[in-house]
């Protein structure tokens, strides 16, 4: 099931990607938690800015933050 707000569709996986990052996690933990490589974790990170229009991972957690999506 995939959440949208303000138009913009994220799926639960990158909720949960967010929500490590928001944690403090680094991308490469990230990956090792999620089970896929952290090249994917940036990959995925870079779709999810685009998608929500934010130029960083930070302002990505601080997104779903402020929606209170994580």
């Amino acid at each position: 099931m995939d959440v949208l707000t303000e138009g913009v569709e994220l799926s639960h996986a990158d909720l949960a990607l967010l929500a490590e990052l928001a944690r403090g996690v680094t991308v490469d933990r990230v990956g090792r938690r999620l089970d896929i490589s952290g090249r994917t974790v940036r990959r995925r990170l870079r779709c999810i800015c685009d998608r929500i229009g934010v130029a960083t991972a930070i302002e990505a957690v601080a997104w779903a933050a402020r929606r209170q999506l994580i």
